[in-house]
């Protein structure tokens, strides 16, 4: 798999993983959770664009 292509499916797995946590840390009251989820939303979109960025050089 190549590295750009790797990064892209890698981010959307945080991306979800990241939403399940916040939806379950506010659903059950739990602001630590929810801020981890975001923060790992975040992470991922930020892997999907290094991702799509390496596509676009070419690596």
């Amino acid at each position: 798999m190549k590295s750009s292509t790797k990064d892209n499916v890698e981010g959307k797995m945080h991306q979800v993983k990241g939403k399940i946590k916040e939806t379950v840390g506010k659903a059950v009251g739990n602001p630590d959770l929810e801020a981890e989820g975001k923060v790992e939303n975040l992470e991922g979109k930020i892997q999907e664009k290094v991702g799509d960025v390496k596509k676009v050089v070419g690596k």
